[in-house]
């Protein structure tokens, strides 16, 4: 059995914050429904929709498209490293001649 085989057999599934999703099998329905998720939460400001749909629809698409992928690794590393300062800079007890 080659490496495609087995990843044919193999479910698809995302973790998002804390939890796995599965995806369909399709490609092009996971493809459809990042998408449409992207599309659909342009239109954030309307009721129903909202903003949320736009990371979850990239989250879908960087599975299947290596610039997306970029994209969120970059993201994520960026909201790391920024959350990281912020903690640091919590942690460290502020001097009485600190004025910030």
């Amino acid at each position: 059995m080659d490496e495609s085989e087995e990843n044919e057999g193999r479910t698809r599934t995302i973790r998002l914050l804390g939890r796995e999703i599965t995806m369909p099998q399709s490609r092009l329905l996971r493809i459809v429904i990042g998408g449409l998720l992207v599309f659909l939460g342009c239109f954030g400001f309307l009721p129903v929709l909202g903003f949320w749909m736009i990371p979850v629809g990239l989250v879908i698409l960087s599975y299947e498209f290596a610039t997306v992928r970029r994209w969120r690794r970059r993201s994520e590393v960026w909201w790391a490293e920024k959350r990281g300062r912020r903690r640091a800079r919590e942690r460290q007890p502020l001097d009485k001649t600190d004025r910030r």
